[in-house]
């Protein structure tokens, strides 16, 4: 009965989990880019990026069971173009940078999407200390031994603990590019 047991449930667990693609990002060939409108005198949109990126990609579409995406950003690496406006989103009113050096995505599940190489992520989005939960579609087109996964999804700031509530939008859009072998 034991012998039984382990052929019919754990071996095609073990087999699944074997065959499953492990990827690292590449950073110098992914994107993690933001946009938040600022109102000042005039309204304008802030546009920035995050480096640094590191992390484990499982991914198999043809088992998305055993798929999953632990993917962090370095905070500091913050930019938006200005570097007086970088210094200050590095401090703790913002994104407090030395006491939460990552900002974390691990995924609670993968779903298949409607459209071909289209996906849903289910995750658990970390920043400054603060857990949430988020979900967006994402495209994943393999790109000779790897991925180039797309997605862009919405966060409140506020709800991060992301700087004042003041004069710049609580909606932060967030867009993602990245490239995996």
């Amino acid at each position: 009965m034991k012998k039984y047991l382990i052929t019919t449930f754990l071996l095609p667990l073990l087999f699944s989990v074997a065959l499953a693609q492990h990827y690292k990002p590449v950073e110098e060939k992914s994107e993690v880019q933001f946009k938040v409108s600022h109102q000042m005198i005039f309204k304008s949109t802030v546009t920035g990026s995050f480096k640094g990126i590191k992390g484990t990609i499982i991914f198999d579409p043809k088992d998305l069971s055993g798929s999953a995406f632990d993917v962090s950003i370095d905070a500091a690496t913050i930019s938006s173009g200005i570097s007086m406006r970088d210094n200050d989103l590095r401090k703790d009113k913002y994104f407090d940078v030395q006491q939460y050096p990552v900002i974390i995505i691990k995924s609670k599940t993968i779903t298949k999407g409607p459209h071909e190489n289209e996906y849903l992520l289910s995750a658990i989005l970390t920043i400054k200390g603060k857990t949430l939960p988020i979900s967006f579609p994402f495209t994943a087109a393999q790109k000779n031994s790897g991925y180039i996964f797309k997605g862009q999804f919405h966060i409140n700031r506020l709800e991060f603990n992301i700087g004042p509530d003041n004069s710049i939008d609580k909606d932060v859009e967030i867009d993602l590019m990245i490239a995996a072998q």
